[in-house]
């Protein structure tokens, strides 16, 4: 591709040749018209002249000697024809040799065409030259008896426009080199910064917003240089607002909890953020381009979306997915539209509410189980109230037996009580730890003591670990009621001439409990729930016991504030182990 200023400069000297040509063809034409016009009328003028003299002549001499002697002086030939086209007289040659006449075209204008003159340019065979022909009519008692022809030789005319040709040739080549110098010259300050803009809006083409033109040429192309520069930085000054504007999105969309789904009219998706990989459990990087239903695997979600992008309005319902697992999404979609308002896709938020559903179960479940278990003891209350009212009241023994009933029930309520507001204390943490250090050893064997009774009586043993100093850091109280509890679940569950085993293992950041049974066991589908409130394995078992459903919640909580963790193994009819692990330092 050739440089610019080589174009402009060719392109200047074609238009200044062809300018030179056209005025050299305008000149030549002009003047060789005026070279003829003035040759007709000096051959108009010559016969005239001549047509004169030959009527003065009153010599007998012979009109051809006439004719040469009168056009000797004149430069001219000369030559006269009768009505019939025969030549009379040649100055230049002898007219028997020559053939009739009446048939050329400037003897006809006057024979047949009746001018007052005629004119013919043609190449003569006789002469061999290019010759003008003039005729003028002879006239003899006013009638026309023949005609008078002046001829020239127009060498000299076609010499002339040869020179000026020539000349014009030697100008043209002189101007088409002065005019390359000049015209390079002013090319290249044309096309440098012409050139150099370019090269400018390739790189801002090719994203290099930090590209500027350098030159500073006067006029037009300086204010278009100037304004290119202004517009470099605009764009990278635009470039770089979206670009903060998109880091800004791409952050927002890649820490928010809710997946966020981007679809086109085709239902293909143009944009997935991280919470929806999650959810759906695939790189969001790898939904780009799929269809939804590919993605989410989930007819219902998918539904949503075809009918958001048939209808144009937003939809919020809760869908369903069973993929990588079950969930329960809250699914936003609204359509998208450009500034025609043409809907383009729609945007698909959704937020897993599993938990929350989970938690709203549960809030149900523990309603429920609270007020059946407050209405047992009521109940029971209630009814030996009313027949102790009713008369029981003279009978001594039975009387004493109602009311241990009765205060035994109390009991039980009192329990519930106290066991449901300490687990709505820990679980709101309204009860910080008191730290301090713990002889869990010792700790083992106070608690061990308050249930030992109970043990005997069931004729339960149970099997201490070493005395050896084991110090934690917790509290005392919190602890000591992790032992109470699960010892007490062990003695309850576990029958008579039953073991249990409590061992403690020291290691180098943390201290393992073991609080191991002989008893009944716990079925394997029932041990992911038996850290829930009220959930019971043998519910009558529990209720004999004395039991209010809300130990093992209870034990849960205290070990996740002492950071600890808590793991359940059991086989059914063979026992139970719980392994609670304790960090030494809290934090």
């Amino acid at each position: 591709m050739h440089r610019l200023w080589v174009r402009i400069t060719l392109s200047f000297l074609i238009l200044l040749s062809s300018v030179f040509l056209i005025a050299g063809f305008f000149l030549a034409d002009i003047l060789k018209n005026t070279y003829l016009e003035l040759k007709e009328e000096h051959l108009h003028q010559t016969a005239a002249v001549i047509l004169k003299a030959i009527e003065i002549d009153e010599s007998n001499r012979d009109l051809q000697e006439r004719i040469k002697d009168l056009s000797m002086p004149m430069d001219a030939r000369i030559t006269l024809i009768d009505l019939d086209g025969n030549v009379l007289a040649d100055s230049e040659d002898d007219p028997k040799k020559m053939g009739n006449h009446a048939n050329r075209p400037e003897v006809k204008q006057i024979m047949a065409e009746n001018k007052k003159s005629g004119l013919s340019v043609r190449y003569s065979k006789t002469l061999g030259f290019r010759m003008m022909y003039t005729t003028i009519p002879i006239y003899e008692d006013g009638e026309i008896s023949g005609v008078m022809r002046t001829s020239l030789v127009l060498k000299n005319i076609d010499s002339a426009i040869n020179k000026l040709w020539i000349s014009i040739i030697f100008v043209l080549v002189a101007a088409i080199l002065l005019s390359t110098i000049i015209g390079t010259r002013i090319a290249k300050g044309i096309s440098r910064p012409v050139e150099e803009m370019i090269v400018v809006t390739d790189k801002l083409k090719n994203s290099d917003y930090h590209a500027r033109a350098t030159s500073n040429p006067k006029g037009e192309l300086g204010q278009l240089t100037q304004s290119i520069n202004v517009l470099a930085s605009s764009l990278k000054t635009q470039m770089e607002k979206i670009e903060e504007n998109e880091q800004q999105l791409t952050g927002v969309l890649a820490n928010m909890m809710s997946g966020v789904l981007l679809v086109n009219t085709e239902g293909r998706i143009l944009l997935a953020n991280r919470a929806i990989g999650h959810l759906l459990g695939e790189e969001s990087e790898n939904f780009t381009g799929k269809l939804h239903l590919e993605v989410g695997r989930s007819v219902e979600l998918s539904t949503l979306i075809e009918e958001c992008l048939k209808n144009g309005v937003e939809i919020r319902e809760e869908v369903r997915i069973f993929f990588p697992k079950e969930r329960i999404l809250d699914a936003h979609l609204a359509p998208y539209v450009d500034d025609l308002g043409e809907t383009k896709g729609i945007v698909a938020v959704l937020h897993d509410v599993s938990d929350i559903r989970r938690l709203e179960k549960m809030r149900s479940e523990f309603v429920a189980n609270v007020s059946h278990e407050l209405k047992t003891p009521v109940t029971s209350v209630k009814g030996f109230a009313e027949t102790l009212l009713d008369g029981a009241l003279e009978d001594e023994e039975i009387l004493r037996s109602f009311l241990t009933i009765i205060y035994d029930e109390s009991e039980r309520l009192h329990r519930l009580i106290n066991d449901i507001l300490d687990l709505s204390s820990i679980e709101q943490l309204q009860i910080p730890l008191k730290v301090e250090n713990i002889n869990l050893t010792k700790a083992v064997y106070g608690t061990v003591e308050t249930v030992i009774e109970t043990a005997i009586k069931k004729k339960v043993k149970i099997k201490l670990p070493k005395k050896k100093d084991v110090w934690i850091q917790g509290e005392k109280d919190r602890i000591q009621q992790i032992i109470l509890n699960l010892t007490s679940n062990a003695i309850a569950y576990t029958p008579e001439n039953g073991q249990i085993s409590i061992g403690i293992t020291e290691g180098k950041t943390d201290v393992e409990l073991q609080i191991a049974d002989s008893g009944i066991g716990i079925n394997q589908s029932d041990l992911p729930r038996i850290f829930e409130r009220f959930y019971r394995v043998d519910k009558a078992r529990s209720r004999v016991s004395g039991g209010t459903g809300l130990g093992l919640a209870i034990v849960k909580h205290l070990v996740d504030a002492h950071r600890g963790t808590i793991e359940v193994n059991s086989v059914e009819g063979e026992g139970t182990i719980f392994i609670i692990s304790l960090p030494k330092k809290q934090a």
